[in-house]
């Protein structure tokens, strides 16, 4: 959070896990997002994943929405803080945490899950990983702790991100997202196709987005959405990917 006050401005929340606190520029110096886009960050400290390294997964599964919620709490209390427009991000197990947010909370504007696991039963035994999975994961665990199975508590617009060479957390998580979203989630698809969740897929990248070009979509996609559903602001989506910005 802020160490010094900048404006009598109110600022937007962004609970941000994993590298997705770099989607824009931090501010070291004041702890808050560049000041022309209003945006506070909250790194949360939550017991994964660091706790991973030394502690069975099966023991851990349960705890971090918990603290999440927990540090999102304490942040809103800030008076400088806008509690009705804060958002959600995450990617890998972050964006598995963002999954399971989106399907326990209504209290976000937006969720960007990023290389995320969605449907565990699925995820086991496709990743690359499969062989530390099977170790640590019994069925009856995978069942409880997989985020598809709130998909109908899904009332939150989400902006889901893959890379289609991701062999850690493999492409078709974020696809069956994708359509279980359109389909199944408290926040559909209208009759006529639309919807207010996002994909954003990338052909040639993997669990991370690394090319220059790429990256640069990938910020302007995300500022993007976050402008839409948390500032209430039109959107300006980059215009490579043929998407009209709303005016």
């Amino acid at each position: 959070m802020a160490r010094k006050a900048i404006s009598n401005d109110r600022y937007r929340l962004i609970g941000s896990y994993e590298r997705l606190r770099k989607a824009l520029v931090e501010r070291p110096d004041d702890g808050r997002l560049d000041k022309a886009l209003s945006y506070w960050v909250l790194p949360t400290d939550r017991r994964l994943p660091i706790a991973f390294l030394d502690r069975p997964l099966r023991d851990l599964l349960s705890q971090p929405f918990d603290d999440l919620m927990a540090a999102t709490d304490a942040a809103c209390a800030h008076p400088r803080i806008d509690a009705t427009r804060i958002a959600a991000m995450g990617g890998s197990f972050g964006g598995y945490m963002a999954n399971w947010v989106a399907g326990h909370t209504d209290r976000f504007a937006a969720i960007v899950t990023h290389a995320s696991l969605w449907a565990l039963d699925q995820f086991g035994p496709t990743t690359d990983t499969a062989y530390y999975w099977r170790r640590e994961m019994t069925p009856q665990m995978t069942a409880a702790n997989s985020p598809h199975h709130f998909v109908d508590k899904i009332s939150t617009p989400m902006l889901v991100i893959h890379g289609d060479k991701d062999y850690r957390v493999p492409i078709g998580e974020a696809l069956r997202l994708w359509y279980e979203l359109l389909a199944t989630s408290a926040l559909p698809a209208g009759d006529d196709g639309s919807t207010r969740h996002r994909f954003l897929y990338f052909p040639s990248e993997d669990h991370w987005v690394v090319a220059p070009q790429h990256t640069k979509i990938w910020y302007q996609v995300v500022v993007a959405f976050l402008a839409e559903h948390v500032l209430g602001e039109s959107a300006e989506w980059p215009e490579m990917l043929g998407v009209p910005s709303r005016p």
